[in-house]
């Protein structure tokens, strides 16, 4: 079983949807603790509903970086964290955190990447993006984290066509369904080692 620890800032849905397989025992690992920078978002709700340990790590409760660095450490130290799931986090990952969990940070992200990805695509932003250009094709990513925003290594890519009318909300939607499914599947297939990094390319064997 591995020990998770999972970032979020908002709703969370990705958080309590792969918590939800999880005790339904169709991901063998356990969510050890949520750490969020926002006090009042859905995912710290949910976490304090369902009795999963929580952090919150933000500018005003560590205004110093070297100290608030060093919390993000202690905490992943001492719930012995073996994966790390973004799930809507908004703020950087210090690269401490990126060097000691290399390829053991996922993020998920709205789009088929590389493509609409990088500093300033998020949430909306996306899909709106999308829209713009006249793609016919979008979708959601699984990826390691690096120390670039959504250009670490690609673990698995599900595809949706654009519809003429879809606006950014309707896309919105229709992604969110995409990430719901594939992150779920892919904590799993970790959690189960079945993920490996070959020559820098992500080999999942099924």
């Amino acid at each position: 079983m591995k020990n998770i620890a999972v970032f979020a800032s908002g709703s969370g849905s990705n958080f309590i949807k792969i918590n939800e397989n999880i005790i339904n025992n169709n991901i063998n690992g356990k969510i050890k603790v949520l750490i969020s920078n926002n006090p009042r978002c859905d995912a710290v709700e949910y976490a304090i509903k369902n009795n999963i340990n929580f952090k919150i790590i933000n500018n005003h409760r560590y205004p110093e970086k070297k100290i608030k660095d060093k919390e993000y450490q202690n905490i992943l130290s001492k719930s012995e964290i073996d994966l790390i799931l973004l799930a809507g986090f908004m703020k950087k990952i210090p690269f401490s955190i990126i060097e000691n969990f290399k390829n053991k940070i996922m993020n998920i992200h709205p789009s088929i990447l590389p493509s609409f990805g990088g500093p300033g695509f998020y949430g909306i932003k996306v899909h709106e993006a999308v829209i713009e250009s006249g793609n016919k094709l979008t979708g959601a990513t699984v990826h390691f984290v690096d120390e670039e925003y959504d250009r670490g290594p690609i673990i698995f890519q599900k595809s949706i066509d654009v519809l003429s009318d879809d606006g950014p909300t309707d896309l919105s939607k229709k992604v969110l369904k995409i990430e719901h499914e594939i992150y779920s599947k892919v904590v799993k297939y970790y959690c189960e080692n079945k993920i490996k990094i070959i020559k820098d390319k992500v080999v999942i064997s099924e």
